[in-house]
């Protein structure tokens, strides 16, 4: 099912703009390429809007918020929502400040998204409008497990319901949701929240699958499956690179394989090791 998502974005390979932030930029790019796509990082708003007509997607990241990056996010949404094009927002460290929720919390009533992909305790700063996040990491009571799952899917569907748009929960277990349908993803490595930037190179390729999925001359997949189709890659890529690591390698290599798996990934061995349900 994923496969398709993935070839659509190596036969397309869309222009992606991302306005992210600076941790993570280079990683973003790398990762934008080793699927098959092509990144353009611009922030400044005298160019934001131009960029972003250019582009197949666009990507926002809240990471690292300034004056200025605030201003290029509202040129370059309002730019891609007059064109239509896909748009997918990081809400990087929602709840964690009142900046950065009322900025996500803004930009997501302003602007059609088409995606918004975070963690549990992200998501739910933007549902309520809360500052009690640790950080850019999720909160201990926020992690989705088996446990709590069927309450967490339902909460993400209702989310996405409510907000018009698909949403991805990443995490131990990884929720996608457009408020019809929800998939429940179980690839991926815990060791994966030791590397910086993880999760932003994940919404580069979601937006990239989304845009290549809106393009594709195959016909679309669907949204909820495009994104599904990035997060069950990065969670497989995670274990390939995991389980490539030698002895005396640590997170800096990890990275570097997580990059080189996605490169290597084959639509066959994503939908050969894939596991998801659909609730």
């Amino acid at each position: 099912m994923f496969s398709k998502c993935l070839e659509n974005v190596r036969s397309k390979a869309p222009l992606v703009h991302c306005i992210t932030n600076y941790v993570t930029v280079n990683d973003v790019a790398n990762v934008i390429l080793a699927c098959g796509a092509s990144p353009v990082m611009a922030d400044d708003p005298c160019e934001a809007g131009d960029i972003t007509a250019i582009c197949d997607g666009l990507c926002v990241n809240i990471g690292t918020l300034n004056s200025m990056t605030i201003e290029a996010m509202r040129v370059a949404c309002a730019r891609a929502q007059a064109l239509k094009h896909p748009m997918v927002l990081d809400p990087v460290g929602a709840g964690a400040s009142r900046l950065r929720t009322d900025t996500a919390r803004k930009l997501l009533d302003n602007y059609d998204f088409t995606a918004v992909r975070g963690n549990m305790s992200e998501i739910k700063a933007l549902a309520s409008g809360s500052n009690d996040t640790r950080g850019v990491d999720c909160s201990g009571l926020d992690a989705v497990c088996k446990d709590n799952l069927d309450d967490a899917v339902g909460f993400v569907s209702g989310f996405a319901a409510r907000e018009n748009l698909t949403v991805a929960v990443t995490g131990a277990i990884d929720i996608v949701s457009d408020g019809r349908t929800s998939i429940a993803i179980y690839n991926g490595r815990p060791e994966m929240g030791r590397i910086t930037g993880t999760g932003c190179q994940l919404s580069g390729m979601t937006t990239a699958c989304v845009a290549a999925d809106m393009i594709s001359d195959a016909g679309s997949a669907g949204t909820v499956f495009a994104v599904a189709a990035a997060v069950s890659s990065m969670g497989v890529c995670g274990e390939t690179a995991y389980a490539n690591l030698k002895e005396g390698e640590g997170n800096a290599t990890y990275r570097n394989r997580i990059i080189d798996a996605i490169y290597n990934l084959s639509g066959e061995e994503l939908d050969g090791r894939c596991r998801y349900e659909i609730r």
